[in-house]
């Protein structure tokens, strides 16, 4: 049963206690207090006040939050209370709250994890912190379960990923992180309409995986009866779309791709697809760079950012590298063994790289590249002019047409970005189609991209030139804070089936009872040096108690 931990049962105990006491402990109809970072500012004044007691009775605040820290000291007791902006202490006592609240409520119905509502008026303590004097509390939301550690945060990755509204509560950064991510996918929602970009929706299950090489995942369509593959891109409806007359499109999506799982990729993931009429893949890159200063001067980023050890320059314009040239230049591929197929493969196997010699020359330069140039572009930068073999879906360039007019933007070793210019011909496309098929057919390939007859067919009513690009919104985030796995930036990332596992008892929870003799009744208690716990006032009493046992 999901209830039957020992610290649970005792904190539903204390949830009946509190109904038995005529309160209940999930009100309604309460309204947020102050928030606390308004307190802190508003009552900053009162450090200034030039008295023995640093106070101003004249002024109420109410503070809503979750109660952090509980330090309870006899007749009175410090406690840390945290609303989504910050830590705000208060302190309440005996005397000054209603009769018989602090004893029989408060210092024992009350605990770390609680959401609380307490009032009262500023002061400041000795140690010169800005403090809540309590007058009146109350409970919002009683917390059954326990949190799991006092203020070192959640250390646990799986259970951090798991329960990331736990993950949240122990460790503010991981909030920070996620607001953060939400302010990037508004901006760059933001930036596209504000040059007139028009955002659309487009299916999410298709009856043909498309629009990138990747291994879908398959479902089936009851009504229908059919097998349908959750989308692996957008990109074929987006420009059916640009036929259809829209000449600046935006797709912000969640693209479901079946395969491996590490740190740069999830099964599920979020990206922004454009697309352009009347552009090249150059016009693409430039307006790329224009978005990274949108982003930066909009959430006052420095442009130079750390990434682990690293540091990476944002600063544009970014560089620019041919694809061949990145192989012999970067990764220091002799210039024959990056343009001969039987070198190529010579040449991988002698660093122990394993690949299907059925491969064209075009993917064992992918091979080469992954292997020994991706890892090394930390700055952004743009890799331009793919081999065509490896771009089914872009245009070739009218210089070579070996080469196709695409690049790829890495930064930190890592993918952002994909764009082209679109392969408008339908014929080329018909046959760059037929290609993959073959591949498929002749390496077992099962990411190749399978032949999609009816946009091959919306081609042949006549596309206009356009070009489209790709960025992954979760790797974008991961450069701008600094975060080194996908999970870290995905609110609940994919994870395997959870493995029975014991409850761990908890270590910020407040004990109620003498550590040596398991006395309960709090007038009698005073806490251990540096607040962990509490020891019996009366010594020979406790040393009794602890004989008779």
């Amino acid at each position: 049963m999901i209830f039957e931990n020992q610290y649970i049962q005792e904190r539903i105990k204390k949830t009946q206690r509190l109904r038995e006491e005529g309160i209940n402990p999930y009100p309604n109809q309460i309204e947020k207090g102050t928030p606390s970072t308004q307190f802190l500012d508003e009552c900053d004044y009162i450090k200034e006040i030039d008295a023995d007691e640093k106070k101003d009775e004249t002024k109420t605040y109410s503070l809503t939050g979750r109660l952090k820290f509980i330090r309870i000291m006899g007749k009175a007791a410090f406690a840390k209370i945290e609303d989504s902006e910050g830590l705000v202490q208060i302190y309440y006592n005996r005397d000054e709250l209603p009769e018989g609240f602090y004893n029989n409520i408060a210092k024992k119905l009350f605990e770390v994890g609680d959401i609380i509502e307490a009032t009262g008026y500023p002061f400041v303590t000795q140690t010169g912190e800005l403090t809540l004097h309590c007058k009146e509390m109350r409970i919002v939301s009683k917390a059954i379960s326990p949190l799991p550690e006092k203020f070192h945060g959640l250390q646990d990755h799986e259970i951090r990923y798991r329960q990331r509204y736990l993950d949240m509560i122990m460790n503010p950064d991981v909030k920070k992180n996620f607001v953060m991510r939400s302010k990037i996918v508004s901006l760059v929602r933001r930036f596209f309409e504000e040059k007139d970009f028009l955002e659309v929706e487009t299916p999410m299950m298709h009856p043909i995986p498309g629009g990138a090489n990747a291994k879908p995942f398959i479902t089936h369509h009851n009504a229908l009866d059919v097998e349908r593959y959750l989308r692996i891109a957008p990109e074929l409806y987006l420009k059916r779309l640009i036929v259809g007359g829209m000449e600046a499109v935006f797709e912000i999506n969640r693209n479901f791709r079946n395969e491996g799982m590490d740190q740069t990729h999830n099964p599920e993931f979020t990206m922004i697809e454009f697309y352009w009429a009347y552009k090249t893949y150059i016009e693409l890159m430039e307006i790329t760079e224009s978005l990274f200063d949108y982003l930066f001067d909009n959430l006052n980023l420095a442009r130079k950012l750390p990434y682990g050890e690293a540091e990476i320059d944002f600063a544009t314009p970014f560089a620019k590298i041919p694809y061949i040239e990145s192989l012999t230049s970067i990764g220091g591929v002799p210039a024959d063994v990056a343009n001969d197929k039987e070198k190529a493969l010579a040449y991988l196997a002698e660093h122990n790289v394993k690949v299907d010699t059925n491969l064209t020359l075009g993917y064992l330069q992918a091979e080469l590249f992954d292997e020994f140039v991706e890892g090394k572009l930390i700055n952004p930068t743009f890799i331009t002019d793919f081999p065509v073999d490896i771009s089914p879906l872009a245009r070739r360039s009218d210089d070579n047409p070996d080469i196709a007019e695409r690049f790829e933007l890495f930064m930190s070793g890592k993918e952002i970005a994909n764009g082209f210019s679109e392969l408008n011909d339908p014929i080329d496309q018909y046959e760059r189609f037929m290609g993959q098929v073959d591949a498929k057919e002749a390496t077992g390939d099962d990411e190749a991209m399978h032949m999609d007859t009816d946009y091959v067919k919306a081609l042949s009513y006549g596309m206009t030139p356009t070009a489209g690009e790709g960025i992954g919104i979760d790797r974008l985030v991961m450069m701008l804070t600094n975060q080194h796995s996908i999970r870290d930036v995905l609110l609940f990332p994919a994870m395997k089936p959870e493995a029975p596992r014991e409850e761990l008892a908890p270590i910020c929870e407040v004990e109620h009872t003498c550590k040596k003799c398991g006395n309960e009744n709090m007038d009698e208690l005073k806490p251990a040096k540096k607040g962990k716990g509490f020891f019996c006032m009366d010594v020979a009493a406790c040393k009794q108690r602890v004989a008779s046992k």
